[in-house]
């Protein structure tokens, strides 16, 4: 962020963001509650013209600076483990952004050169073996979040290659959409050493064809291994068209596209 987006109003260092609000992050906010009543009345008096949002990140540990701004108007917009972001409307009907309105996983099919694809059970599950998998954490690429979760669940080192079939289901945990990406993995080792023992319950190599011969095995899961045998997906490609940009990404692209990988 430049410093020309930057302006200090009172105790606020307030940031400009592309909606035309100011932004306040939680280091900025006073040591007391008075302190920050106080300010923030002038804030609103110094912007109410100018500007169309107030955003304001409040740790956790001065939670008791929420009710001072929920009584000037401001609302929840989203939260984490340690702090909560309020926003206040300045211009009346100012669009404001949705908050996360999904949580992210990710599943992998991996074979090996003998036609066994590698599958595990899990302990709250009763629908028998399926593919390993499960939550992006924050900040995490879909790559890596892969190669950790199937490690932690089997013991097995793979290396991401595609992804193969996009799932979005309504409702899931919180409220929310889940999207569920599943992918290609190609496998570096082969020992089964689950590290994960609080979920999952076994580990193993199957053959292929009994897999999807198993009337225990849903559907869905079929279904991915079978796109899997047939199409090689999205692959992690083209990194360079993005390379100017000053955050973490992943691009991916049909192998078919010649030009764009």
């Amino acid at each position: 962020m430049n410093n020309t987006s930057v302006e200090i109003i009172g105790c606020f260092n307030t940031i400009l963001d592309p909606y035309n609000g100011i932004t306040i992050d939680s280091q900025f906010l006073p040591k007391t509650k008075e302190e920050f009543e106080l300010n923030l009345d002038f804030l609103i008096q110094t912007v109410i013209h100018k500007r169309n949002l107030i955003w304001i990140y409040i740790d956790i540990k001065k939670s008791d600076f929420i009710p001072i701004a929920t009584k000037k108007g401001f609302f929840f917009h989203s939260c984490d483990e340690d702090y909560i972001l309020l926003v206040k409307r300045v211009k009346e009907n100012a669009i404001i952004p949705t908050a996360a309105n999904h949580t992210l996983g990710v599943g992998a099919v991996v074979i090996n050169d003998k036609n066994e694809i590698l599958v595990i059970k899990e302990k709250v599950s009763n629908i028998g073996y399926k593919l390993p998998g499960g939550h992006i954490d924050n900040g995490e690429m879909i790559s890596t979040a892969l190669e950790r979760e199937v490690l932690e669940e089997t013991g097995v080192i793979v290396e991401f290659e595609s992804i193969i079939s996009l799932g979005h289901f309504y409702p899931h945990q919180f409220h929310k959409s889940n999207l569920y990406i599943l992918c290609i993995a190609n496998p570096k080792t082969s020992k089964i050493n689950i590290q994960d023992t609080e979920e999952i319950i076994d580990a193993k190599w199957i053959d292929v064809n009994k897999y999807l011969e198993d009337d225990e095995v849903l559907a869905y899961s079929k279904a991915v291994v079978f796109a899997s045998l047939e199409y090689k997906g999205f692959i992690k490609a083209n990194q360079e068209v993005l390379c100017h940009i000053k955050k973490d990404f992943e691009l991916f692209f049909p192998i078919e596209s010649k030009k764009l990988v």
